[in-house]
């Protein structure tokens, strides 16, 4: 299996701004004050643009599908919580936990991805679990080490333990279950979702462990990380709250590997964590900063990833 792809899904927002529903357990999501809903957006289409340009420049497949006006859906620029894509074929579609989220799910999505020639033989649907309040938010919740058959994930209200057992049942792999906590007005608070604090690459991991704070958990995680061969990287509760643990390693022209970041991420890095990634792949950053203000999301949550086999 297939680590990293050369295909994403990218979804361009119309009416993007901060989520009154999310921001109960986001703790990362700001209000800017200063800016109306409609300059919010406009920066964030901004953002998005010159994102999406800079990965096409070195030659990543992205497929940009408009959103809508109606339903409200001010966080579709995420899609990867609410669908994730695999090699066999399989198409998963998770239960979120924000009522205003769900009807980011669009079939004519679907419809148009074949319509580009990829294969989708499955489609494995959790999402009747939202009936009882029951949620796993894709590959924000799940970090799938494809290769090696584990997936990771820090328990949260966004995470349900049962829901992610099902998932790794279902797609053969093995769970490692944690909670992963960050610190707000002093006070310990889980992590909404595991892709803030951990990025799986091909040969390396990106792990804040500072945010798990059982000694054994922990140990547990770095242990199946070390294991698996790769190098880990670790990042500090500053540098997450930076989103630096929000990447995202893909191919490009020439199967060329970019680890891809927001540009507060890159500059929270220090030389020397810089120069490991760099052993393993090249960095490209870009600025995202009114979406990660607003969104409490960052480059990671706006790409889901396209492992699906080619007609």
């Amino acid at each position: 299996m297939k680590q990293i792809t050369n295909s994403i899904l990218m979804i361009r927002p119309v009416a993007f701004r901060m989520n009154e529903q999310t921001a109960v357990n986001n703790y990362y999501q700001k209000v800017l004050d200063s800016l109306t809903p409609e300059n919010v957006n406009a920066k964030a289409q901004e953002e998005f643009d010159t994102f999406v340009q800079k990965l096409k420049m070195v030659g990543v497949d992205v497929t940009v599908v408009d959103d809508t006006k109606n339903p409200d859906t001010p966080d579709s620029i995420f899609p990867n919580n609410w669908i994730s894509f695999h090699e066999n074929g399989d198409v998963a579609l998770y239960p979120m936990f924000a009522e205003n989220r769900r009807a980011e799910r669009r079939d004519d999505i679907l419809d148009l991805l074949e319509e580009k020639g990829f294969q989708m033989n499955n489609i494995v649907d959790y999402t009747s679990a939202e009936e009882d309040e029951i949620f796993l938010e894709g590959t924000g919740s799940l970090l799938l080490d494809r290769t090696n058959g584990k997936a990771y994930c820090a328990l949260s209200p966004r995470a349900d333990e049962e829901l992610m057992i099902e998932f790794c049942e279902d797609f053969d792999m093995g769970p490692i279950i944690f909670e992963a906590f960050q610190t707000v007005d002093g006070e310990r608070k889980l992590i909404y979702h595991t892709n803030v604090m951990m990025c799986l690459g091909e040969t390396f991991a990106v792990i804040c462990a500072d945010c798990i704070d059982d000694k054994s958990e922990r140990k547990q995680v770095l242990q199946s990380l070390k294991e698996d061969g790769k190098e880990i990287i670790l990042i500090t509760e500053d540098q997450v709250n930076n989103f630096a643990g929000n990447m995202l390693q893909l191919k490009g022209t020439d199967d060329k590997s970019y680890l891809v970041m927001s540009k507060s991420a890159h500059e929270s890095l220090t030389a020397e964590q810089i120069e490991k990634l760099e052993k393993h792949a090249t960095i490209l950053s870009s600025s995202l900063d009114t979406i990660e203000a607003c969104g409490g999301g960052s480059a990671r949550c706006m790409m889901a990833e396209i492992f699906l086999p080619k007609n």
